[in-house]
């Protein structure tokens, strides 16, 4: 049985080098590298929302708590809104969800944006427009990945 396995794994590496593909991975390092700094980048912003934006909202710091009470949300409008970015940074980190992830938090940013101009008079409202950015990145990138959610999705119903 090993013999034939490895008969077979001969055959798809010999199979694959004749073609130049990898099966499974990019065919250049280039591609590879674009592939690490991706997940580099899903986890640096993972990390961002996950410790430095929904964080300090799920603990009801005094300064996310002032914001929320002077756009007259309270404090379930913080944790509402503290809970969702957490879902969102963990999301990100999960293959199948990383795209719906990064749809929907670039849907917070959009909302984020239209409460920096609306309330806060547009003192921080080019940083949800910076987070979008990369977010469609990662939203485009990994599209393939919404299939297979769907998939998972029409398996469970």
């Amino acid at each position: 049985m090993t013999e034939i396995a490895t008969t077979a794994s001969a055959a798809s590496t010999t199979e694959a080098s004749s073609t130049g593909m990898v099966i499974g991975e990019s065919s250049t390092a280039r591609g590879r590298r674009a592939r690490i700094a991706l997940r580099a980048l899903q986890v640096v912003l993972a990390l961002f929302f996950g410790i430095a934006s929904a964080l300090p909202k799920l603990i009801g710091h005094a300064s996310a708590a002032e914001s929320f009470d002077e756009m007259g949300w309270g404090s379930a409008g913080m944790y509402t809104i503290g809970a969702l970015e957490l879902a969102g940074a963990v999301a990100l980190l999960i293959p199948v969800l990383q795209s719906v992830s990064a749809v929907a938090l670039s849907a917070l940013m959009v909302g984020a944006f239209v409460v920096q101009l609306t309330v806060f008079d547009g003192q921080y409202a080019a940083t949800p427009l910076i987070l979008i950015v990369p977010l469609a990145l990662i939203a485009w990138v990994r599209r393939a990945h919404n299939a297979e959610l769907l998939r998972l999705l029409r398996r469970q119903s």
